[in-house]
């Protein structure tokens, strides 16, 4: 038995492949451009949703008038950095409320 190799056959193999969270079929798959279902990000999910909240409407307005301000210039040193970091801010207070919720 030394200095002979152990080789498992496709059936151990694809078994392997499964457990280990590799499956060959959804490899195939991909390979022949077969549709797999898409997941969707949650986070993606509340952060649209809280993009409509109040707070972020008019947290995104306050950026967007600045970055026209800002555009129309050819000579600034304003960067609207406060503008972007209240909107971030609002969005994602808002999120942190409401994201675990929706997590299994």
């Amino acid at each position: 038995m030394l200095g002979r190799s152990r080789r498992a056959g496709p059936a151990a193999a694809a078994t392997l492949s499964r457990l280990r969270g590799w499956d060959p079929q959804e490899e195939e798959k991909k390979e022949k451009g077969e549709q797999l279902p898409s997941l969707q990000d949650p986070l993606t999910t509340v952060r649209e949703h809280c993009e409509q909240s109040e707070k972020c409407v008019k947290a995104r307005e306050r950026l967007e008038l600045c970055d026209a301000r800002v555009s129309s210039r050819s000579q600034t040193e304003e960067q609207c950095t406060e503008e972007l970091f209240d909107f971030l801010h609002a969005r994602d207070h808002c999120v942190a409320h409401k994201l675990f919720k929706s997590l299994k």
